[in-house]
């Protein structure tokens, strides 16, 4: 049985991501204030927000990742599970699993749904496949 939201061969379909209304704002707002220091990574954010389906906070599925949701992915290259936070950059902290929106793995995972995989351009500029494996059913405090 073929995966709805695998990576398909041949040119990378992006999965569709779902984003909360009420965190829309600012993530914009950091993606424009992030442009002269990481263009690539700020149009990227740019760019998941434009195709986005946008929902209230209260329709929002339990198993889709956002702001504040912990998630677990498995890295298809090393088979390695990691269990994150997603946050703001001024809650970062690497110690504790929370990770900011504004990295190429956060920007990666805003709006997945368990299940979904997606390429994502490390760093050192290496091209790998994510797959969320669980979301939190609730949110963790930002």
């Amino acid at each position: 049985m073929k995966e709805r939201n695998s990576v398909s061969r041949g040119p990378a379909r992006r999965p569709k991501i779902i984003i909360s209304d009420d965190c829309v704002d600012k993530l914009e707002m950091l993606a424009e204030g992030a442009i002269r220091r990481n263009p690539a990574l700020a149009d990227r954010l740019l760019g998941e927000l434009g195709r986005a389906r946008i929902v209230t906070r209260a329709k929002l599925p339990s198993n889709v990742v956002s702001i504040g949701r912990e998630v677990t992915y498995r890295d298809e290259a090393t088979g390695k599970e990691q269990t994150v936070t997603l946050v703001y950059p001024e809650a970062a902290d690497i110690t504790k699993g929370q990770i900011s929106i504004l990295t190429p793995i956060g920007v990666a995972l805003i709006g997945l749904s368990e299940g979904a995989s997606l390429h994502w351009d490390t760093r050192d500029g290496k091209r790998r496949v994510l797959t969320v494996l669980r979301v939190a059913a609730h949110d963790v405090a930002e």
